[in-house]
């Protein structure tokens, strides 16, 4: 196998650091590859590519993200056979205590993750059904590919217990993406994470933030941790404390506030897309002859209720 031996032998340590972590359970791993494969995938790693830059909304980014891994041939091809093979499903599966884990071939949301200077992530937390296959999403695990990171460069991963007070906005874990070091946490309504804006000092600006992303899923999940399915959550960033009244902007604050504002207008146009969207179902849905049928058919009972209701 092409884990560390180390990650192998402290699988049970793993798991009660899993278990106890806050604010939701993870776990980070330290020398979670071998050396040398480490190695090969940094070496390997694909050059930025526009055309896999698009965000959400089709637009063009600063985020390469290619899911095919076993495509990319080589060492990424390797650590696809790794992560879809039963010893490796069982080793992530004993280490989380979820049994059954399912690999996604398709790479949803997955692969390699580039994010360049300048790039950042709204705190978020994840779409909880695979989109085709329906499978419960139930963990992610980022392996990062980085020769080198300071803290003060931002692009650390920071996991949250919620992102909207002043407390639960400061990260629980903040963790530097330094290469051969993974973060496996679970998914869930409340597993949120992000990172801030990466701004690399001028003798490292040719750097980038790289990872790999890889998502597992479950047929089942326990009733209490079922949710009704959802896309992904975003929370935009507060405004800096820094700006208050009788504070000068910089050229720095003005850059940030376009920035912030043409993030919300992006997410409100987002939300009504998809609110319109939804609503056209809806009236296609009433519109339908069956949906006419079913009302007839369940006058009766309708009728009846309003009548005890009345006495």
């Amino acid at each position: 196998m092409l884990l560390h031996p180390d990650a192998l032998d402290r699988a049970a340590k793993l798991r009660e650091r899993f278990a106890s972590a806050q604010p939701f359970r993870h776990v980070v791993v330290e020398r979670f590859l071998s050396e040398q494969f480490c190695l090969e995938l940094m070496r390997h790693f694909p050059s930025f590519d526009p055309a896999h830059a698009m965000n959400e909304r089709g637009e063009p980014g600063r985020k390469s993200a290619i899911p095919d891994l076993a495509r990319l041939g080589g060492p990424f091809a390797e650590f696809d056979a790794l992560i879809r093979s039963r010893p490796f499903l069982e080793w992530i599966g004993g280490v989380t205590g979820i049994p059954k884990l399912l690999y996604d071939p398709e790479y949803v949301g997955g692969g390699t993750h580039e994010n360049l200077n300048g790039q950042d992530l709204d705190s978020h937390v994840d779409f909880n059904y695979h989109p085709s296959r329906h499978w419960h999403r139930r963990l992610n695990l980022i392996v990062f590919l980085n020769p080198y990171w300071k803290e003060s460069w931002g692009g650390c991963l920071e996991l949250l217990r919620d992102p909207w007070t002043s407390s639960g906005a400061r990260p629980s874990q903040l963790v530097v993406p330094l290469a051969n070091r993974a973060v496996i946490f679970e998914t869930n309504e409340r597993s949120w994470h992000g990172f801030r804006r990466i701004q690399l000092p001028p003798d490292a600006e040719g750097l980038s933030r790289r990872s790999i992303a890889v998502y597992f899923y479950t047929r089942e999940r326990p009733a209490g941790e079922t949710a009704p399915s959802h896309a992904t959550h975003y929370v935009q960033a507060p405004l800096s404390n820094r700006i208050q009244p009788g504070y000068t902007l910089s050229d720095e604050d003005v850059e940030e506030l376009r920035v912030l504002i043409k993030r919300r207008d992006a997410q409100i146009k987002f939300l009504y897309d998809r609110e319109m969207e939804f609503s056209s179902l809806i009236a296609a849905l009433v519109r339908s002859p069956s949906f006419r049928i079913g009302q007839v058919l369940t006058w009766p009972a309708r009728a009846a209720r309003k009548l005890l209701r009345r006495h």
